[in-house]
């Protein structure tokens, strides 16, 4: 395996994160709102009580909204055309000669 300097400079400042209870991750999200979610991050990353108070204001505002499987189906269910014997139409192509 590859063991270059990089590498090793990874692992070593991923390992000194974990010593000190933290962990790096990735998440998605709207490019506005890049500043609030790096600013929570810091802010949730410090040891005292404004960030057990922002904790605990963070959970009780995502509290009840447990995700979900099905979205994409349940969407779809709601849908004005569920029922509907509705086909596309699809035009015939012959397609190409192909040499064997």
């Amino acid at each position: 395996m590859d063991d270059s300097p990089q590498r090793r400079a990874t692992e070593n400042y991923r390992r000194r994160l974990a010593e000190r209870g933290m962990a790096r991750f990735e998440v998605l999200g709207r490019e506005t709102d890049r500043a609030l979610i790096r600013s929570l991050a810091r802010q949730l990353a410090e040891e005292g009580p404004e960030a057990e108070r922002l904790r605990t204001a963070v959970s009780q505002g995502l509290a009840g909204r447990t995700p979900r499987k099905g979205g994409i189906l349940e969407a779809l269910r709601r849908s004005p055309l569920v029922g509907e014997d509705v086909v596309p139409p699809r035009p015939f192509e012959p397609g190409r000669e192909v040499d064997l």
